[in-house]
């Protein structure tokens, strides 16, 4: 009788045959730590210290431990929160420049242990530690190097310090996957009582060879970061985007912390001689640390999810730091935040229309089916398709079998053998002929594309130029909906209101009556005029699914046209006039020399009975001139004022620096004289971002 092997047998025995070589390994290649990093993709950093409590970002050095008490601290929440956005773990600043440790540290009395959280007996970093490891992810530390408390920093004896604290973190806390060394390092500090400015040589002092090998004996598996790495390097900024161009290679020795090239940072160096991969660091607000103040600075979901395709998007890692309060929780503003643009994310992502589509390559290495083209679509991260040796440019073209609309296109290479492609573009077959798409350079660990839509049953990656063999792993194409985000509503100086959303193809339709805006209501194709008083709601609607955003809402007094600031120096005038602008990102500050009080008139152009004023602060990140004393005036001939309508203290405005709307009772005047009695840190000048009237409905508006 006749043995059969059964046919996929027999497939499977071929394919197992198979002697096609791999590619050789093109230049610099990622070590088993740094592969292990290039998955985690999306983690969390959390600053949360001394400065948490002292309200400001860089403590001197010389606070009492008593400051540091948190009422409900909770990690398990941080933890929560985390997983639940798809976070794969959290780096916790255990000691930041003001020296303060989060774990009772045996070198140090600066510490949790004499505070009076927990009595001293609390441990910060043990509680995060224990919360991941019940979670599941991954523990990471942030130990400053610079050290403004300690009385030896600068010299030798505080590298010892150092090392032992170090050594500390990494023996007692279970598995550590990043370790965060700062490249800011020296100036002013208390160095136990000095108060004085010491700097120290960045590339030499903290003998970084040795010091990192206490990471090496200890955490053979953590990656280090710093602007040199030697695991992860600094983005070059902290606004949340890698470069388009971003090689995951570096000429590593030429760096370290606190490097002056660190532009070169954010692209890499495609002549890179180690694997230094890219980190895009950012906070959900402006501050690293918790400032009441920025509660309304939270970061949109349209800022959020535009880092995360400027980060994952770009071949880099998107550490996104939450600056807990001083409960000790993650502020629900930002974990609503946070899960907005996590939602947004996962519905782009949702569906890969490119799983079941056929691919073909132009060309196969060794015609072999272990690198065909069905390799990049087949979800192993560990098959790929590959070229013969000199091919550096070719192509995959995905045919859905039938026209397809999709705006994302998800790309990666086989990094385990180095990062190669220099160029690539995308096209869709459109009307039988191909059409540009994008055009790229760099692709490693992973790429993706947003553009609008296109239809399509053909769509063809083009790799033009390449260091080696091309080694694609995986390619994804998705049909993400449109960020249904509510419109922005601005006015401008002369009245004309204008409506935007924050994705191409929406419509917009909005209500000037008071109503709640459908898509039966008027709907918006250019700026309208609105000079007095008026209520203008918006949405977004997208017509391909039928959805519609939440409504945003605009409240605008009589416009500023006329308007104009008197000042006594023509030189001054077009500085002055950005405080009634109607454009809040510009600002008018006074010079420090001219002192407070400070008077500034305005001329309305017209009399008007006026029952308020307002005054929006600086909506940047510092808020320095921010006034928190006035007094108000109102004037029919810009010369006799009489007493003050409205006068009184901005309450909580140091910490909520929001628009601020103060009535009175009702005058006539055409000219108003605003009055800055004091501002918030006695800085000596103040600032204003738009000032504003509230009119009384005896005007007839």
């Amino acid at each position: 009788m006749k043995r059969f092997i059964p046919f996929l047998l027999l497939v499977a025995l071929l394919f197992s045959c198979d002697s096609t070589p791999a590619p050789d390994p093109a230049g610099p290649l990622p070590e088993a730590r740094q592969l292990l990093w290039h998955e985690l993709e999306f983690y969390a950093f959390v600053h949360f210290n001394m400065n948490t409590f002292t309200d400001i970002e860089w403590g001197t050095g010389g606070e009492s431990p008593e400051l540091f008490n948190p009422t409900e601290l909770d990690c398990r929440q941080w933890a929560r929160v985390c997983k639940e956005a798809g976070m794969k773990g959290i780096i916790l600043t255990a000691k930041h420049h003001d020296g303060f440790c989060l774990w009772p540290s045996e070198y140090t009395e600066h510490s949790v242990k004499n505070s009076p959280w927990k009595d001293g007996k609390g441990d910060v970093v043990r509680e995060l530690a224990d919360a991941c490891e019940e979670s599941g992810l991954k523990l990471g530390l942030y130990l400053s190097p610079w050290d403004r408390n300690h009385a030896e920093y600068g010299t030798d004896a505080y590298i010892t310090y150092f090392r032992n604290q170090l050594t500390e973190l990494m023996s007692n806390y279970g598995e550590v996957f990043e370790v965060w060394f700062d490249g800011a390092n020296g100036g002013t500090g208390y160095y136990g009582g000095a108060n004085e400015e010491r700097w120290v040589d960045r590339k030499t002092y903290y003998d970084w060879p040795n010091t990192r090998q206490i990471v090496r004996d200890l955490q053979p598996n953590a990656v280090m970061f710093s602007d040199a790495g030697p695991g992860v390097r600094w983005v070059g900024n902290e606004e949340g985007w890698a470069g388009e161009t971003n090689w995951s290679i570096l000429r590593r020795d030429e760096f370290y912390p606190g490097s002056p090239n660190y532009k070169e940072l954010t692209t890499g160096q495609e002549d890179g001689t180690h694997w230094v991969p890219a980190e895009v660091d950012v906070s959900i607000r402006p501050g690293w640390y918790y400032h009441h103040s920025e509660d309304h600075k939270v970061k949109s979901v349209k800022q959020l999810v535009d880092i995360y395709y400027h980060s994952i998007g770009r071949n880099a890692s998107f550490l996104l730091n939450f600056p807990v309060d001083q409960r000790g929780l993650i502020h629900e503003q930002d974990v609503e935040q946070l899960m907005k643009m996590v939602e947004v994310i996962r519905s782009d992502m949702e569906t890969d229309l490119a799983r079941e589509a056929a691919v073909e390559a132009s060309q196969v290495r060794g015609d072999s089916r272990k690198f065909d083209a069905r390799k990049a679509v087949d979800g192993d991260p560990e098959t790929y398709w590959a070229t013969d040796d000199g091919i550096v440019a070719a192509s995959l073209t995905i045919d859905f079998g039938k026209e397809t609309t999709f705006n994302r296109f998800l790309v990666q290479e086989y990094i385990p053998l180095g990062q190669r492609v220099r160029e690539f573009s995308l096209e869709a077959s459109v009307d039988g002929a191909w059409k540009e798409i994008d055009a790229q350079t760099t692709i490693g660990y992973k790429r993706i594309l947003r553009f609008e839509n296109v239809s399509s049953q053909k769509l063809r990656l083009n790799i033009l130029d390449a260091k080696g063999s091309l080694t694609i792993s995986n390619l994804e194409v998705y049909h993400a909906p449109k960020l249904m985000e509510p419109p922005a509503i601005k006015r401008d100086k002369q009245g004309n209101v204008s409506l935007k959303s924050f994705d191409g193809g929406l419509e917009i339709y909005y209500s000037t009556d008071g109503t709640e805006p459908d898509i039966n209501s008027a709907r918006y194709t250019e700026s309208f005029a609105m000079k007095g008083k008026g209520e203008v709601k918006a949405l977004v609607h997208d017509p391909a699914t039928g959805n519609s955003s939440a409504v945003s809402q605009g409240n605008f007094d009589i416009c500023k046209e006329l308007w104009k600031v008197l000042v006594p120096n023509p030189s001054e005038d077009q500085r002055a006039q950005a405080a009634i602008d109607a454009n809040p990102r510009t600002i008018w500050s006074s010079k420090p020399e001219q002192g407070l009080p400070l008077e500034v008139a305005v001329d309305l152009g017209e009399t008007l009975v006026l029952s308020g004023f307002t005054y929006l602060p600086t909506q940047q990140r510092y808020i320095d001139g921010t006034i928190s004393h006035y007094s108000f005036f109102v004037s029919e001939d810009g010369k006799r004022w009489g007493d003050a309508v409205a006068s009184g203290e901005f309450s909580n405005i140091r910490n909520s620096p929001v628009l601020q709307t103060q009535s009175f009772e009702a005058k006539q005047g055409r000219y108003i004289k605003f009055v800055a009695e004091r501002e918030i840190n006695d800085q000596g000048f103040v600032s204003i971002a738009e000032l504003g009237v509230v009119t009384s409905d005896q005007n007839g508006q």
